[in-house]
């Protein structure tokens, strides 16, 4: 049990400062100048290919995680799609196991 309350509490840390980088990124530089920059050079480009990878393989076990615990991953997808990691950390801090009470 203490273990699941301190890994809720890492994903609400991690999800309220993730969220302030990333409103300070969108006020700078707005939605769309984040990927603008991203493809100023080929570093740029890779980091960001890089993540489209790591997003699709977090989709790819969301769904099957899902399906097991019988719940619907399109929210969480949508989410993802649109905000990027907001989505898996917001699927992981609501996730219930059946074993789990909370």
């Amino acid at each position: 049990m203490k273990g699941l309350f301190m890994a809720r509490i890492l994903l609400v840390v991690t999800l309220v400062l993730f969220g302030a980088l990333t409103s300070v990124a969108v006020w700078h530089h707005g939605y769309r100048g984040i990927f603008e920059t991203m493809f100023q050079s080929w570093a740029g480009v890779q980091v960001l290919v890089d993540l489209v990878i790591a997003l699709v393989l977090v989709l790819v076990w969301m769904w099957r995680d899902a399906q097991v615990l019988k719940r619907s991953v399109w929210p969480y997808v949508l989410i993802t799609l649109v905000a990027g990691s907001f989505g898996p950390l917001l699927y992981l801090l609501t996730r219930k196991t059946p074993g789990n009470a909370t």
